[in-house]
């Protein structure tokens, strides 16, 4: 007789998809990013435009997870994204052509989607399936933990590999990753009730309410990218703190490992557009503190607060859309995440264009703090909507 999987295990194996498909995948190009300059003359802009082709990549991954209902095609597609991981990590060792990389960086991307989003789908899926609370906040420590690993993983190797081996390296430790990955998510369940006989239902809310919270994630994403790509360079460009920029980076791992979690609560406490509009905030310091001081207290300040807040943003977002959307959570979770892509295709490309032409990246991270700002507005007028439609049901009530 075949027992089902452990609640433990199942979030175990996502979190592991998580390090393998963000952590390696796609985080370890951050902290590489400094090492391949120096190692191979590639350019801030150069560098900036590999970026790009990561997220096109994602964002034609979120375009297929917003395409397709069929939870067993997913299923598949989260496990060719396993692979992908493995095979675009080792093919950025393989040579110096831009050419080969930038393919890299795209299917690299295709990887990201299929942990992120149809992994996360499958997750939750198989939790609101077993009548377990649906949050997302465990699961999604995995991409701080990708961080972390990425970020001690580079450190510890580059005084003693190439950048090129250190590539190869990382593809070993996601094929130790990949076992528990694939093998500890059960197989979906397509049928419409949970364990305890309760039909699953989809609750769709108000076409505007759905476009305020995509533009606000749009937003999001653009606030998101520019330190995501060249957090550690930045750290770097300063000569007070030559060889900091890795230790930042695991610093944003750091404090991304358990933010997921902490938000959960906080939601739980004022309600999720309510926390989110605080992520926003705080992300908005995050990012703007190192245009103001280059000491290293305020950029290691400046790290947690962006791990902190970026990763709550994307949990507490993509929980949302699956609450909302119980019975076929990947799709909605790939549309809203369509607007986070758009955002992280264009800001990479500008933010190390202007970074060159300016000489720093002050300029980006005004940008990207000034578009945040946007997108903390979207949120509080979608915090109005709901007081004033809470406000018109108490007073509907007390006319009866």
């Amino acid at each position: 007789m075949n027992h089902p999987p452990s609640h433990a295990k199942v979030l175990f194996s996502g979190i592991m998809s998580l390090i393998l498909t963000l952590g390696i995948a796609r985080f370890a190009y951050t902290p590489l990013l400094p090492i391949m300059q120096n190692q191979t003359g590639l350019g801030d802009a150069t560098g900036g435009w590999l970026a790009t082709f990561n997220y096109v990549g994602y964002m034609c991954g979120a375009l297929i997870a917003a395409s397709i209902s069929d939870l067993h095609l997913k299923d598949r597609l989260y496990r060719i994204g396993l692979i992908l991981a493995l095979v675009t990590t080792a093919g950025m060792a393989l040579s110096e052509s831009l050419w080969l990389w930038a393919i890299m960086r795209f299917l690299a991307g295709l990887s990201s989607a299929a942990g992120l989003l149809i992994g996360s789908g499958l997750i939750l899926n198989w939790l609101i399936r077993h009548n377990h609370r649906m949050e997302l906040g465990i699961h999604f420590s995995g991409l701080g933990l990708g961080i972390v690993l990425s970020a001690i993983a580079v450190d510890l190797m580059s005084n003693h590999f190439t950048w090129d081996q250190q590539w190869l390296l990382l593809t070993l430790i996601g094929l130790v990753l990949l076992f528990p990955a694939w093998g500890w998510l059960p197989r979906p369940d397509s049928t419409p009730f949970t364990t305890s006989g309760a039909r699953i239902e989809d609750r769709p809310p108000a076409r505007s309410w759905i476009i305020l919270l995509f533009s606000s994630y749009f937003c999001a994403g653009f606030g998101y990218v520019v330190s995501a790509t060249f957090l550690v360079v930045i750290v770097e460009a300063e000569p007070a703190l030559r060889e900091m920029g890795e230790p930042a980076w695991l610093v944003v791992g750091i404090a991304a490992a358990p933010a997921c979690f902490l938000w959960d609560r906080v939601a739980r406490i004022t309600g999720e557009l309510q926390a989110l509009a605080l992520a926003f905030a705080l992300q908005m310091v995050g990012i703007i503190l190192p245009v103001f001081s280059a000491s290293l207290g305020v950029v290691f300040f400046s790290a947690a607060l962006y791990g902190a807040t970026f990763i709550g943003i994307v949990s507490l977002m993509l929980t949302m859309m699956g609450k909302l959307y119980p019975t076929r959570p990947a799709k909605p979770m790939g549309k809203l995440t369509l607007s986070y892509g758009v955002a992280q295709i264009a800001a990479p490309a500008l933010a190390g264009t202007l970074a060159e032409k300016a000489g720093d990246y002050n300029q980006s991270l005004y940008l990207a703090t000034f578009i945040m700002g946007i997108g903390l507005v979207l949120i509080l007028i979608l915090i109005a909507r709901e007081r004033g439609a809470r406000n018109l049901a108490a007073a509907a009530r007390s006319t009866e």
